[in-house]
């Protein structure tokens, strides 16, 4: 029974409503014995490309031994040839190959990982769907909507799906908080849901987590179908850096919303669920060197949920949770699992059956929908000044 477990499933009589009669300790002792207690067999997964990203946000969770009742880590895919077979030896992964190609040809993989930049998402996940496996991508799913809708094309046909890595819905504050919210949403004892607000202020968003990066001069090749990447393009810079948080904003509403409003500033994106119920997220509204200090607020009429989050590539630290009633305020003790190393259960579980994934593409094209209309209110915005 395995700390990595404990967040991977509430069963129904112990979800986050009895925290008033069972100590937060004992709830998580139940849950992760109930989770540990699932008959499973591992995974087999293959990994194409093995960068920053792939290394330290995704190798690192899932060839950790602490996994090895999740997942195999099979083979390796990565075109820079030394990098790939250093990697490799590090993770104890026994085979390296070129190419997805001889990757899919040699071996027999259950699920498959590619880390790579999103602008050539475009080009080769459309490829990885006709091994007609799962297929797991960092966010977003593409830089624009069109290049986006291209992949769903290809998604529809594969027989296959693909979940897209954000990481902050796997966080074990951020699946507490999601349930406790659903929970609330139902039972009435705190009012309707009145409003949500996502602060997102930049800072040092690594908090040590690429120390042990393995680096390479070898070059990348170029990919000539790839997507630009464009640092002064408005839409390129917003879907890398505040994706998350559009993501985030559906998940805590559990349900759609629209955009209505942007300031001129670019600090301010205001939406409405569809539902009626106003969220808003603050744009890097001041910024930090040191920290981070990511936070959400939904609120009811009578109540609170508040979710603070940690820097994206932390290890083994989880966000914290704050629910306030008029009984006063609860914090729960959570598991010192960061969110990508859950994010890498979760994925596992996905896999074999055992929940849904956590986002799955066609949900991540609804994110590119409201980068795109976020852009053209601000666009308006400046234009007004």
């Amino acid at each position: 029974m395995g700390e990595t477990l404990i967040f991977e499933h509430f069963p129904a009589k112990l979800q986050p409503s009895h925290f008033s009669s069972i100590s937060c300790s004992l709830l998580v002792a139940k849950a992760a014995y109930f989770a540990g207690s699932m008959s499973q067999k591992p995974v087999r997964i293959g990994f194409v490309g093995v960068g920053g990203m792939g290394q330290m946000a995704h190798l690192r969770n899932y060839a950790s031994a602490s996994m090895a009742e999740q997942c195999e880590v099979v083979a390796i895919a990565e075109c820079r040839t030394k990098l790939g077979n250093e990697i490799a030896k590090r993770y104890g992964v026994p085979r390296v190959y070129n190419n997805h190609e001889e990757l899919f040809a040699n071996e027999k993989l259950d699920g498959v990982v590619a880390s790579q930049g999103f602008n050539r998402h475009v080009s080769l996940v459309p490829e990885l769907y006709k091994a007609g496996i799962p297929v797991f991508t960092e966010k977003p799913l593409s830089v624009t909507v069109a290049a986006g809708e291209k992949i769903l094309s290809a998604l529809k046909t594969s027989g296959t799906w693909h979940m897209v890595g954000y990481h902050k819905r796997s966080d074990p504050a951020t699946m507490f908080a999601k349930a406790e919210i659903d929970r609330l949403k139902q039972s009435g004892e705190l009012g309707k849901l009145n409003y949500i607000r996502i602060t997102m202020p930049p800072g040092d968003w690594i908090a040590g987590g690429f120390n042990d990066l393995i680096k390479s001069d070898e070059p990348v090749p170029a990919d000539p179908n790839a997507e630009p990447v464009d640092w002064k393009d408005p839409l390129f810079i917003y879907v890398n850096y505040y994706i998350h948080q559009v993501n985030l904003l559906r998940h805590l509403f559990g349900e759609k919303y629209k955009v209505v409003f942007s300031d001129k500033s670019g600090k301010l994106l205001v939406a409405e669920s569809e539902s009626g119920v106003t969220g808003i997220i603050e744009q890097a509204p001041f910024s930090t060197k040191q920290g981070w200090q990511e936070s959400a607020l939904v609120a009811f009429e009578k109540g609170y949920v508040k979710l603070d989050l940690p820097a994206p590539v932390v290890h083994n630290q989880p966000g914290s949770v704050t629910v306030y009633t008029e009984k006063g305020y609860f914090s729960p003790q959570l598991p010192p699992i960061h969110a990508m190393r859950q994010q890498a259960i979760n994925f596992c579980r996905a896999l074999r059956g055992e929940i849904p994934p956590m986002c799955d593409a066609v949900e991540a094209l609804e994110d590119l929908k409201i980068a795109r209309d976020y852009l053209h209110f601000w666009k308006g915005a400046e234009s007004c000044q």
